[in-house]
């Protein structure tokens, strides 16, 4: 399942950002144009049954039975425990058999609040904020967003003092932001914030902080706290990359090249070689 995975970020240049040990599984699915607002001020969004009309619709017959089968199960049943068990088989189904990503998350993510354990709950957040870091539609994205916050905020009750549940809760935030809502940017380096001030060697804190820094364009803090990072540990390639395209932003293109040069290093797919290699030629 290991993957390596293009990010577009901020300027719209294509930096690749990282390898995610367990990665992307399954493609998003694709929602049709429908949205809601769901209060005032907060960003549109897709709903679930939106997403979830569109993807059974490539589904077979067959399939289709299957999944209204399922469904029909879990409204019928007043047992929790098999409730749990029918929305975990709903979200094997859609990530081993057809690969969709947003029902198999959703799932995931029902389960987990029913299970209601903090282990369950990250497990499912993380789900959507692995596949938020890439998304690009905004309506999805903000859907994926909403659904990690309230898994994050879940687990927190379950354990107030986990930093890295408010970390990922920050993340959110900044990973789901829209050009309409740059505020939602700041929102999650507050949160992130809260831990880095207090533990200053928290090198997750301190990652989604210089991303949130490239993201603001408070680009020196930026720098600041990636350097910290690949400091700590030289393999991450998020922070790697992340550091050159700070660097970029600030004008900097010696640094940027140097940077780029490193992750270059340390990918083998040849198609993301190339990729870095125009952008490094770019800068020089």
């Amino acid at each position: 399942m290991k993957k390596q995975q293009l990010i577009l970020v901020g300027s719209g240049l294509v930096c690749l950002l990282l390898i995610y040990r367990f990665g992307r599984t399954v493609p998003s699915a694709k929602p049709t144009p429908q949205t809601a607002q769901v209060a005032d001020n907060h960003p549109a969004t897709v709903e679930f049954s939106t997403i979830l009309q569109a993807a059974k619709q490539k589904l077979t017959p067959e399939q289709q039975l299957y999944v209204n089968g399922l469904e029909s199960s879990v409204v019928r049943g007043d047992v929790q425990a098999q409730q749990i068990k029918v929305f975990s088989q709903l979200a094997a189904f859609w990530r081993d058999t057809v690969g969709y990503f947003a029902p198999y998350a959703y799932y995931t993510g029902a389960a987990a609040k029913l299970e209601n354990s903090e282990k369950s709950l990250t497990f499912a957040a993380h789900q959507f904020l692995n596949e938020l870091k890439g998304a690009t539609q905004p309506m999805l994205k903000t859907w994926m967003a909403d659904e990690a916050k309230q898994l994050f905020e879940r687990a927190l009750k379950v354990n107030p003092e986990s930093d890295s549940s408010k970390i990922g809760l920050g993340s959110c935030y900044i990973f789901g932001s829209t050009a309409e809502h740059p505020e939602e940017v700041m929102a999650g380096i507050q949160k992130i914030l809260e831990v880095a001030r207090r533990d200053s060697t928290n090198m997750y804190a301190q990652l989604m902080l210089g991303i949130g820094g490239v993201v603001s364009g408070q680009l020196d803090k930026a720098v600041e706290r990636l350097n910290k990072v690949v400091q700590f540990d030289p393999h991450n390639l998020e922070a790697i990359f992340m550091l050159a395209e700070a660097y970029e932003k600030k004008v900097d293109n010696k640094n940027a090249v140097r940077w780029y040069t490193v992750g270059r290093n340390h990918v083998r797919d040849s198609g993301i070689v190339k990729e870095i290699d125009a952008k490094i030629n770019s800068l020089q």
